[in-house]
């Protein structure tokens, strides 16, 4: 494999250093080749599990299909040097981008600095300038948490908020395909651990769940994450985006319900081979999810009382700072992984 990978540099490798965090199994290396170039590498094998090295394909097509307009940069990703296979690995190599992930819990200036990056991509990609699925069909078998809940007859791992409402949930939930449908090409996965920062320059790495869909879909489910790991909460995040106030309040409740949904019955299955931390981190994300669906569904006449805020027996998350301090113990157990994120275990 590092034959196949050096060729595409190039030149022969000389040094490598893992990056860590993400979730999926494999390498993610920052390279230094003899002739003094360099670039980031992803690798994985499909016999420790399956579904890697068909994102890590899936990615360097979306990449190369937007190459003119990272070039000219319109968008904000790196450009893909080639693509390199041995056996059951694939490789793909890109662009090494000198930057660093946003700090930890959140810091204004640069959360702000996202949200602008993420309204102007909005912009250069509608419509869709590269083919890609619709929203529908990429995420349509896993927006149906609620309703898998529901027919189950529910868990006894769900709070009581949740356990108490599935009927409605899951109904709420079948509305969200409607809701989310447009022609942007969104991202599909921008997170804290997706993003480099540079002086001047927000990058967003991890491309291989590009879809089609309504331009504002990307920051309504970057919300649960920013909130749970220091930042504002999900309808003040959506204030300060002008792709964010565009979104009608029910394309609101049944984006963040299916959102919340696809989180908390994922958290509660197996983890998938070789990803032993991704259900906890679905799980934190999905508390966050919860209490804002909580929130939409009891209309802004009112602040939720502490008594309608779903709250989980299973784990402690039930502020921002301490979902914050789960958000860094996961974190930490991350940085075991010498790969890249996925989300859509």
């Amino acid at each position: 494999m590092r034959a196949a990978v050096e060729r595409v540099c190039g030149a022969p490798v000389v040094r490598a250093r893992n990056q860590p965090g993400g979730f999926s199994p494999g390498v993610a290396a920052r390279v230094r080749c003899a002739d003094g170039s360099a670039w980031f590498v992803k690798a994985a094998s499909a016999e420790v599990n399956a579904d890697t090295p068909k994102l890590h394909r899936r990615e360097a097509d979306v990449l190369a299909g937007l190459d003119p307009l990272i070039a000219a940069g319109r968008v904000p990703a790196p450009r893909l040097r080639g693509t390199a296979e041995s056996g059951s690995w694939f490789a793909l190599v890109a662009d090494d981008v000198d930057g660093a992930q946003p700090a930890l819990p959140w810091r204004d200036g640069e959360l702000g600095a996202v949200l602008a990056a993420v309204d102007r991509l909005a912009d250069t990609l509608t419509p869709a300038p590269v083919a890609a699925p619709a929203i529908a069909e990429y995420l349509g078998t896993d927006f149906t948490g609620w309703r898998i809940l529901a027919q189950a007859r529910g868990d006894d791992r769900l709070d009581p908020w949740s356990r108490a409402r599935l009927p409605e949930l899951a109904a709420l939930e079948a509305t969200w395909a409607v809701q989310a449908a447009g022609d942007t090409l969104l991202h599909g996965d921008i997170r804290a651990d997706n993003l480099l920062l540079t002086d001047d320059r927000v990058t967003m790495v991890d491309w291989p769940h590009a879809y089609r869909g309504a331009a504002y879909c990307d920051l309504v489910f970057f919300a649960p994450s920013v909130a749970m790991q220091g930042g504002p909460e999900p309808d003040a995040l959506l204030a300060r985006s002008r792709i964010g106030r565009t979104v009608g309040r029910d394309a609101l409740a049944a984006l963040v319900c299916a959102l919340a949904g696809y989180f908390t019955e994922r958290a509660l299955r197996p983890a998938p081979p070789g990803l032993p931390t991704v259900r906890a981190f679905q799980w934190a994300q999905g508390e966050v999810a919860r209490r804002w669906l909580a929130t939409l569904l009891l209309g802004r006449s009112r602040a939720v009382r502490p008594q309608d805020c779903p709250r989980s027996s299973v784990r402690v998350g039930q502020s921002r700072y301490e979902s914050l301090a789960w958000a860094r113990t996961i974190s930490s157990a991350r940085r075991g992984l010498a790969a890249r994120p996925c989300s859509c275990e």
